[in-house]
């Protein structure tokens, strides 16, 4: 077939469109965008409550804490790792919390500094565990979730003679610590908790870390090809170990913000809770396979999750369907990242 002047014009134009192709999904955050923005317009339409200062507080409520859940898995998943055990390790940290204070009678800040202390130690063995041996990640994770989980249903109730310990807030130090996890602020006639303020702070610092730093080039390095950063000089293993770190204290976090508000606490299961944090994490532009991550993306998960949620619960619909929805939400979030991953390992180093 003959070449003619159209079809070599054609040519000449295509690297350029490939280049902006691969521009556009080199940022596959935008995925979590465009679906808060799908919901926001299906559910403001339908349950108008939604868009209230109540609704806004309502959302941002369960934003906070899932998002700053993501944002820690979402930091690990960058260096290529999964952890199943941020979820029971919030529980776990906030039943310690209560139990010192409630039955050892301690006080506020020593025994929140001695739930953290216990929460960076698991922290530190999960990533030990997983430099040590080798095996994935998310399988160490999930044993230790599960010893920490069982350790905590059956020894709280030794401990306390009850499965809930309440009255915290007559402890030494209560009030300052009140006003830094559990104080709130009311704007327009709704209530915003401090969770918010925590949830930006942990943002937009986790992606200074990421993009920013040298420690966070590592992580992408580690991330994207472990044996070819080792042979680079990266330190994976003091890295690895960092980052769980991290995300354990992130857990510590989350455990303190939830039982300072009520002053009391219970064992209660919370391995779902760790899955909704890799699930929003990996919606929000974090690459499950490693190498690229993005905090803010991360944030915007966190609240098409909450969206979704709060507006199936305000349509009276079974709220079975905002999981349904964050299913479909999330193989859309793989596929795009699949192609990301493929794009970013032909595309030409220039």
């Amino acid at each position: 077939m003959p070449v003619t002047a159209g079809r070599l014009l054609s040519a000449r134009r295509a690297p350029p469109r490939l280049r902006l192709l691969d521009r556009v999904l080199a940022r596959p955050s935008l995925v979590p965008v465009v679906g808060l923005a799908v919901v926001v317009l299906l559910f403001g339409v339908r349950t108008p409550g939604l868009l209230t200062a109540g609704g806004l507080a309502g959302v941002l409520d369960v934003a906070a804490l899932l998002g700053i859940g993501a944002v820690a898995v979402g930091l690990l998943l960058a260096g290529g790792h999964v952890d199943l055990s941020i979820g029971t390790l919030a529980v776990s940290s906030a039943v310690l919390t209560g139990a010192l204070v409630g039955v050892g009678e301690w006080g506020v800040w020593p025994a929140l500094l001695a739930s953290l202390a216990a929460a960076l130690a698991l922290g530190f063995l999960n990533g030990w565990l997983v430099v040590r041996t080798g095996l994935p990640s998310f399988l160490v994770t999930l044993a230790t979730a599960l010893v920490l989980q069982g350790a905590t249903l059956a020894g709280l109730p030794l401990a306390a003679g009850a499965p809930r310990v309440s009255g915290l807030d007559e402890a030494p130090g209560w009030g300052a610590a009140a006003a830094l996890f559990g104080s709130t602020a009311e704007v327009g006639g709704a209530v915003f908790r401090v969770s918010l303020l925590w949830w930006a702070v942990l943002t937009v610092g986790a992606g200074w870390l990421l993009w920013r730093t040298r420690f966070g080039n590592q992580v992408l390095a580690i991330g994207g090809a472990r044996r070819a950063a080792r042979e680079l000089g990266v330190p994976v293993r003091r890295t690895t170990l960092t980052l769980f770190t991290l995300t354990a204290a992130a857990g510590w976090l989350l455990g303190t913000l939830t039982l300072v508000p009520v002053a009391s606490v219970a064992a209660t299961p919370a391995l779902a809770t760790a899955i909704d944090f890799v699930v929003v994490a990996v919606i929000g532009g974090c690459l499950i396979t490693g190498g690229h991550g993005s905090m803010a993306g991360a944030a915007v998960g966190a609240l098409l999750y909450s969206v979704a949620r709060r507006g199936v619960e305000l349509s009276g619909w079974d709220p079975r369907w905002s999981q349904a929805l964050l299913g479909v939400l999330l193989l859309v979030a793989l596929v795009v990242g699949g192609a990301v991953r493929s794009r970013l390992r032909a595309a030409p180093r220039s």
